[in-house]
């Protein structure tokens, strides 16, 4: 299941440049397309606040 970024998130990119298929798009807060989301956890390791969540 892909990850996705909860209510938690400040927009601070550190996700968005760890993602390695690109599947993470800048907004107010980010968020993570589910269909090139490989699961591979690098998101999460990156953020600072623990927005990306598994599922």
């Amino acid at each position: 299941m892909a990850y996705t970024i909860n209510d938690s998130c400040i927009a601070c990119g550190a996700c968005a440049s760890e993602c390695p298929v690109d599947a993470i798009s800048e907004g107010d807060v980010y968020a993570i397309d589910a269909d090139k989301c490989i699961d591979c956890g690098a998101c999460a390791s990156a953020c600072p606040v623990d927005a990306p969540i598994e599922g």
